[in-house]
């Protein structure tokens, strides 16, 4: 076996452990967190190239930190096989912090995302704002949309209102105008009134954008 040979076994066993260590790790780990170009990844790169687990500690619970930092040590330890071995090692302290992340939030995991996918723009408006201290233009976007959802949705319930008693099948299309005006309104008022924690409410917002 030459020097070649035996190097390139090296990365294949290398890689192989760690994919299946990606395996082991348990399924739940959102907004942005699991963005190549999010903040947790940016924290994992940052975490890599100086050498510095400390930087990526503050993404997990306590509780997590070990496990953080025993997936840190492996990937170095693999990352000086070569280039090969390196992408790979990257990948997978990646996808180990996230998932971990997403996990003590309780958000599922489901994969890395690519860089640069459109997330609309209350999220990048949320850190472009903590980035330069000015939370105006925030404020304009979000009071902005949510009174455009209401007035719209308060404008075509409003219209369907006007129906004869006799009329069942206008009846329930107002209903139908109805109870989506009256649920928007309390979800509106539970996001100005509460404290979202984690990812808890990913799903909601979602289904608000979708209608």
């Amino acid at each position: 076996m030459n020097a070649h040979t035996g190097r390139m076994g090296m990365v294949l066993t290398a890689a192989g452990i760690l994919l299946g260590m990606v395996g082991l790790v348990p399924g739940r780990a959102l907004a942005h967190c699991d963005g190549l170009d999010g903040p947790v990844v940016m924290a994992a790169r940052q975490a890599l190239e100086k050498n510095d687990v400390n930087s990526v500690l503050i993404w997990v619970h306590e509780k997590d930190e070990a496990a953080i930092r025993t997936a840190f040590e492996q990937a170095l330890a693999v990352r000086k096989l070569g280039p090969q071995a390196r992408e790979m090692a990257d990948t997978y302290f990646f996808e180990t912090l996230v998932r971990v992340h997403r996990a003590g939030e309780g958000a599922p995991y489901t994969g890395l995302k690519p860089a640069g996918r459109d997330l609309g723009p209350a999220i990048p408006g949320a850190d472009r704002a903590l980035e330069t201290g000015d939370v105006e233009p925030l404020v304009r976007l979000l009071l902005g949309e949510a009174e455009n959802g209401l007035r719209r949705r308060f404008a075509e319930t409003r219209a369907a209102r006007s129906y004869s008693a006799s009329n069942v099948t206008a009846g329930r299309a107002y209903i139908e105008k109805y109870v989506p005006f009256i649920h928007y309104v309390e979800r509106l008022h539970q996001s100005a009134t509460s404290s979202a924690v984690g990812h808890e409410a990913e799903a909601g917002t979602a289904a608000q954008h979708e209608e």
